[in-house]
C-alpha cells in the first residue's frame, strides 16, 4: 500500500486543543504538515495554533451540531484544498453504574464519541476522496476491545467507532482512501480526571474512582502521538498504544468470554462508584 505522504498537504484534528490531539498537531505542525484543528474550546484552539510553525487554521465546533460540523469542513476544503488526512480525537469520558447514569447523561456521551466522529468524517469524505491518497485514522480505546464494569456509555460510543471504522473500511476499500483505528491505553491525557460522571455519583466517590484509573496510565501523550502519525502514513487499519492496550487485546483474543476475570482485580478500584469515600 501507497505510504501517505503528509507534509505539503493538510491534516484535519479534531479534539485538538488538548490531550493527544494537541500533541498529534505539535508533531505534524514541525514536521511541516499544514492542519486545520477543530475544537470547541476557543481559547485554548488559538494559544495552541499561536505557537504552531507553518500554515495552520483553526476551527470552532462542538461536533454534535452536525449542521455546524458540516459548515465547518465546508470552511476547511474552501481553505485546505489538498486535504489528506482526518485524525478524530475529540472524545470524553463518562464515570457510572447503568443505574447511576441517566438516559440523557448516556446520550450525551455517545454524541460526544461516536455521532462527532461520524458526522466530521462523513463531511469530509469527498474531499478525501479526491486526493491522490488518503487516510483516516479514528481514536477508538481499549475499551473498544473489552468493556469494564462501570463505563458503559464510554465502552458503547467506543465499540461503536470500532464498527464504524470497520464498516467505512470495507465500503471504501476500492478506493483511494483507507482508514484505521487506533486503541490507546493508559495515556496520560488527564481525560479520566477532566471527564463527567453520573450526577448521582457523590463526587468524592467519582474523584477516587477517576484518580484510581489515572493512577494506572504509563504512556505520555508525546509517545502516543507519535504512534497516532506513524499509524496515519503507513494507512495502518489497527493501532495499539500501550502496553496496557497489547496486553488487553491478548487477553479478550485468548478469552473472549471471561476476560472481566482478569481485569476485575486490577480495575476494582476504578470502577467503584458506590463505596462512600472514609
Amino acid at each position: 500500500m501507497r505510504r501517505l505522504t503528509l507534509a505539503g498537504n493538510t491534516t484535519v484534528i479534531t479534539g485538538a486543543a488538548s490531550g493527544m490531539g494537541a500533541q498529534v498537531a505539535r508533531q505534524l505542525g514541525a514536521a511541516g504538515v499544514d492542519l486545520a484543528l477543530i475544537d470547541h474550546n476557543a481559547e485554548a484552539l488559538a494559544s495552541l495554533a499561536a505557537d504552531l510553525p507553518g500554515r495552520t487554521t483553526t476551527h470552532v465546533v462542538d461536533l454534535r451540531d452536525d449542521v455546524a460540523t458540516f459548515a465547518t469542513a465546508a470552511d476547511i476544503i474552501g481553505a485546505h484544498p489538498r486535504v489528506n488526512a482526518l485524525i478524530t480525537c475529540a472524545g470524553s469520558s463518562m464515570l457510572g453504574s447503568l443505574e447511576q447514569l441517566t438516559m440523557e447523561e448516556m446520550r450525551w456521551l455517545m454524541d460526544v464519541n461516536l455521532w462527532g466522529t461520524v458526522s466530521i468524517t462523513k463531511a469530509l469524505l469527498p474531499t478525501l476522496r479526491v486526493q491522490p491518497a488518503a487516510h483516516i485514522t479514528h481514536l477508538a480505546s481499549v475499551y473498544a476491545l473489552a468493556a469494564p464494569a462501570g463505563r458503559i456509555p464510554y465502552a458503547m460510543s467506543k465499540f461503536a467507532v470500532r464498527g464504524f471504522s470497520e464498516a467505512l473500511r470495507h465500503e471504501l476499500e476500492d478506493s483511494r482512501v483507507t482508514v484505521g483505528a487506533v486503541y490507546p491505553a493508559g495515556v496520560r491525557t488527564g481525560i479520566i480526571l477532566h471527564g463527567r460522571y453520573a450526577a448521582a455519583i457523590d463526587p468524592a466517590v467519582a474523584a477516587r474512582a477517576a484518580s484510581a484509573q489515572a493512577a494506572m496510565y504509563h504512556t505520555e501523550p508525546k509517545d502516543a502521538a507519535a504512534q497516532i502519525i506513524r499509524a496515519t502514513e503507513r494507512r495502518r487499519i489497527r493501532t495499539m498504544v500501550g502496553r496496557e492496550a497489547r496486553l488487553i487485546d491478548t487477553i479478550v483474543r485468548v478469552s473472549p468470554g471471561r476476560y472481566w476475570r482478569a481485569m476485575r482485580g486490577t480495575l476494582r478500584q476504578a470502577t467503584d462508584t458506590t463505596t462512600p469515600v472514609a
